[in-house]
């Protein structure tokens, strides 16, 4: 693993400490087990202030379900705190369905993170070419249907650290396609996808003529 691999994963640990520390509550009238889930993902399946976890607002449910059984089963394993796969491995069939429908319904929002544009609009091209059969916007209308999580609007940290522990090893490919795909990747390409994915829902998507011509703060 390089440096820059080392130091990404450093300010993830760092990332995930920090939010663990702080108390969540979930929402009057949500399902008892989302008290065990609320600290992370927070209530509205956003988590706010915690950069390091995966926003899972408007995920369909079989994929929420999917994700935490492999959890449970081990496909997937926690690299750098644990309480992922512990929570999971406590959940019973019927906590599963609850938490997956809950996020499930819950509106994605813009995550309104800073990107550059010129990365935007090459993640927008790799995307086309070997993501988008799988991963389609959540307000798709074929997005439950679709074979892999919604990507846009995700968060850059969690996608970059997702992103490494399948090209690592530490994730294990569903698929068979996502590895073949995952080799296509060269250098620069997962930045250039964390930031397109990243301007999901701003007003001026990428390639756009508003969002190319500059500001009257750059004239």
């Amino acid at each position: 693993m390089n440096i820059r691999r080392l130091a990404g994963l450093g300010w993830f640990r760092l990332a995930v400490v920090t939010a663990l520390l702080a108390p969540v509550h979930p929402a009057a009238g949500s399902p008892p087990v989302l008290g065990k889930c609320v600290g992370c993902h927070g209530a509205d399946g956003h988590a706010h202030g915690n950069m390091a976890f995966p926003v899972i607002a408007g995920t369909p449910p079989a994929h929420i379900e999917e994700a935490i059984y492999a959890y449970k089963d081990g496909a997937r394993q926690c690299r750098i705190v644990p309480l992922m796969c512990e929570t999971a491995k406590g959940l019973s069939d019927e906590e599963v369905a609850e938490v997956a429908e809950y996020y499930g319904t819950q509106e994605r929002l813009p995550s309104k993170e800073d990107y550059d544009e010129e990365l935007a609009v090459r993640g927008e091209e790799i995307h086309g070419q070997l993501c988008s059969r799988c991963h389609v916007p959540p307000d798709d209308p074929e997005a439950a249907h679709a074979f892999g999580f919604p990507l846009h609007g995700q968060r850059s940290m969690y996608l970059r650290y997702a992103i490494e522990s399948y090209l690592d090893g530490t994730r294990e490919n569903l698929l068979p396609p996502m590895a073949e795909k995952l080799e296509l990747l060269e250098e620069g390409d997962v930045e250039a996808l964390v930031n397109y994915y990243a301007s999901y829902g701003t007003s001026d998507p990428p390639g756009s003529p508003a969002a190319a011509s500059p500001s009257e703060d750059e004239r």
